[in-house]
């Protein structure tokens, strides 16, 4: 538990924190301190709450009860520029600068005083800002537009900007979002710095590796509420952080990557890099996949699993190669290489909710002749029985897990030849992903089907896998098979 209930003099106390939307808790009775000199991070797995709390004590959303109090006075539900005013620096997730004005311009904005009486920068507030921006790395640039820039030259930007008023905390959201590890680790040094001059950071990140090596405290949270707080080094090695990460205790049975015969592969992917605007999502990944083999990609959020898949399946521009048996796949439009046998299962199943669960899976199966779609859907309904039982009914009537189940029947009735399944265990219930861990099982030893499993739950990732990718900021840093997996790469893992 925090620190909440003691007098405290830190700048910056939460106490009770809530926010919902409609019948959804996404925050629930979050309380801490966060002093001065001190970095603390909020860590947690995907829907855990931790954004949605950084965003309400930012001002961005306003809180359903609660307080964030700051030097004594209760800034909760002001909005953001108010908030800020008060002596707040914030570093948002995506950048927004003024793109007309140079790098100093959009600094010295920052800076100016909010009276409208001074409409332009006296000297000394211009030689402050080429300060700041040699104090964010950005001195060899202050004159260059932010069109101009590279992406961390974008970010470091945001610092400034939010370091101008010199204030007493500083709110972070997704700091190291697109960037490399090198800059990773410029960045880490430099908010090291804001904490050495006396500020109080507060930082949110899906890059937990570096947020934990950053911060001086870490707290986790789970389902909108606390579930671990200390030292980041005793928070990762905490049961209950393992488990919401990895799932649970890791079982294999994997097949020798030497029992597949095929001399060229399914599906390989030779040096994919993959940017978005700026930001590198994917940076030099090469991966194989043999002829009826189980693949499971893991990592945690915002490692670049979706980014991955998205470019097999032909929906992103990118350099290096996606050969599907021997033959690239660059050109060929996302509905050919669909119908050609690589269907992907996305993350956000994407059905159709007025229509019923059978009109959903005769989309899926409309290439298909009257009796190739009566044996597909006869074998469909055996491997999840509980869509037979639903095909009159509407899909957004449908719970959570029927609805995944749906998504990965409808991108069965194409008959692929290679099934990718993006995060298919996000949000479902343990009774719902042994009945999805069975149908897998039941899919590796009855059909030729090659698997690729996107999961940042390893227990689920891992029983039915013959190979594991660990996919971590836009790389891939460890292969290998599920058993060497838990001896080499799980401790790491987080």
């Amino acid at each position: 538990m925090t620190d909440a209930g003691t007098t405290s003099t830190a700048p910056l106390q939460v106490r009770g924190l809530v926010k919902r939307y409609g019948g959804l808790t996404a925050v629930k009775n979050l309380n801490f301190d966060l002093h001065a000199g001190q970095i603390l991070g909020l860590i947690g797995p995907n829907g855990s709450g931790k954004s949605t709390a950084m965003k309400s004590i930012m001002g961005i959303e306003r809180p359903t009860a609660g307080e964030v109090i700051f030097q004594g006075e209760n800034v909760a539900g002001l909005p953001a520029h108010k908030i800020a005013r008060k002596g707040f620096g914030m570093v948002f997730q995506h950048s927004r600068p003024l793109n007309r004005q140079t790098v100093l311009e959009n600094i010295l904005v920052a800076l100016l005083p909010d009276s409208l009486l001074m409409l332009f920068p006296d000297k000394q507030l211009t030689e402050r800002a080429k300060w700041i921006a040699d104090r964010v790395g950005l001195g060899a640039v202050m004159n260059r537009r932010p069109p101009t820039l590279p992406f961390a030259d974008l970010r470091r930007l945001e610092l400034a900007k939010a370091i101008a008023r010199e204030p007493k905390v500083v709110l972070m959201d997704e700091p190291f979002a697109g960037l490399t590890m090198a800059e990773v680790g410029t960045f880490s040094a430099l908010i090291r710095s804001f904490r050495d001059e006396g500020r109080a950071v507060l930082l949110v990140d899906h890059n937990v590796k570096s947020v934990a090596a950053l911060v001086d405290q870490v707290l986790a949270m789970y389902l909108g509420e606390e579930i671990a707080f200390g030292r980041a080094e005793d928070v990762m090695r905490n049961e209950t952080v393992r488990r919401v990460y990895l799932g649970g205790a890791i079982e294999t049975s994997a097949r020798p990557e030497v029992s597949f015969k095929d001399k060229v592969p399914a599906l390989e992917v030779k040096n994919l890099s993959v940017v978005y605007g700026k930001a590198q999502a994917l940076d030099d990944v090469s991966i194989h996949v043999h002829h009826g083999e189980f693949v499971s990609i893991v990592g945690l959020n915002g490692a670049g699993k979706t980014t991955l898949f998205n470019a097999i399946s032909g929906f992103l521009p990118y350099s290096g190669d996606v050969i599907r048996d021997g033959a690239p796949l660059r050109g060929i439009s996302p509905a050919r290489i669909a119908r050609e046998g690589i269907v992907q299962c996305p993350e956000s199943r994407e059905l159709f909710g007025e229509m019923t669960v059978r009109e959903n899976l005769d989309l899926g199966g409309q290439h298909l002749s009257d009796q190739e779609r009566a044996q597909q859907l006869s074998w469909l309904f055996e491997l999840f029985p509980i869509l037979k039982d639903r095909q009159s009914q509407l899909a957004q009537t449908l719970s959570g897990g029927e609805q995944q189940m749906l998504a990965i029947g409808r991108a069965l009735m194409m008959q692929p030849k290679v099934l990718i399944l993006d995060e298919p265990t996000l949000g479902l219930a343990p009774v719902i992903l042994e009945q999805l861990s069975k149908a897998l099982e039941k899919l590796r030893q009855t059909t030729p089907i090659t698997v690729v499993l996107g999961e940042q739950n390893v227990t689920f990732a891992l029983p039915h896998a013959d190979r594991v990718y660990v996919l971590e900021h836009a790389r891939i840093v460890w292969e290998g098979d599920p058993g060497r997996f838990a001896l080499e790469a799980g401790a790491g893992y987080l």
